[in-house]
């Protein structure tokens, strides 16, 4: 039955190559959408955003425009601007904040932490801030930021964490929840009240204070 599966996949693949859909050229009914298009109506969402300066602004109008496709391919992917914006920004950071695995949990995190400091501080910096503004006005966005962005990268980050507890790097009993808030948390504030500096020594600082804070709250306990 897979080398059924496997030798269908091998002639589909050689049409392709050919040229060859079985339509005279023609692109078929039924066929999957093109995920050429689909890249390409992220990064139009990203450069729009950027552009216009704010959720509002944005129209799945122009994002079609500019990606050279049709307002129904757009809603064939994404039922709402909300979450096309947001998908737009996670899938620009996917590969970027994913966590590394050093063996040493401090390390992990911090790395990660430090690429989230770079992007906030580069020109999508921008596009999360219009994401974080809006959002507060609009629960629909702040709904999508949460489920298509911060979510995926928080069940990262649990795992992370639970390597270190099984090391015996930090404690059993840790609250994974309030560990992270503790250790994200002083990033979102920087970024978005800009009281003070936010680089990437920042990440550092974070995780020695709030991890060995665990540590040493371990030993006092013993």
């Amino acid at each position: 039955m897979a080398q059924n599966h496997t030798r269908r996949a091998d002639a589909r693949n050689r049409n392709k190559g050919n040229g060859i859909n079985g339509t005279g050229g023609k692109r078929p009914p039924g066929r999957p959408r093109s995920e050429e298009s689909r890249q390409s109506i992220l990064r139009s969402t990203l450069k729009l955003l950027k552009q216009k300066g704010g959720f509002p602004e944005l129209s799945i109008e122009a994002i079609a425009a500019d990606a050279n496709v049709g307002k129904t391919t757009v809603y064939r992917w994404w039922p709402t601007k909300a979450a096309l914006v947001a998908d737009a920004f996670s899938a620009s950071a996917d590969e970027e904040l994913r966590f590394p695995n050093t063996g040493s949990v401090e390390s992990d995190m911090s790395l990660q932490m430090r690429r989230l400091i770079r992007i906030f501080r580069s020109k999508r910096g921008k596009v999360v801030a219009a994401l974080l503004a809006g959002g507060q006005s609009d629960p629909e966005l702040i709904e999508a930021f949460r489920d298509r962005f911060l979510w995926p990268r928080r069940k990262q980050a649990y795992k992370t964490l639970q390597r270190g507890i099984d090391r015996g790097e930090l404690p059993a009993d840790s609250d994974l929840d309030l560990v992270l808030d503790s250790l994200y948390g002083p990033i979102y504030m920087r970024f978005l009240i800009r009281h003070g500096k936010l680089d990437e020594n920042f990440a550092d600082e974070i995780c020695t204070l709030v991890l060995n804070g665990l540590k040493h709250q371990a030993h006092a306990r013993n």
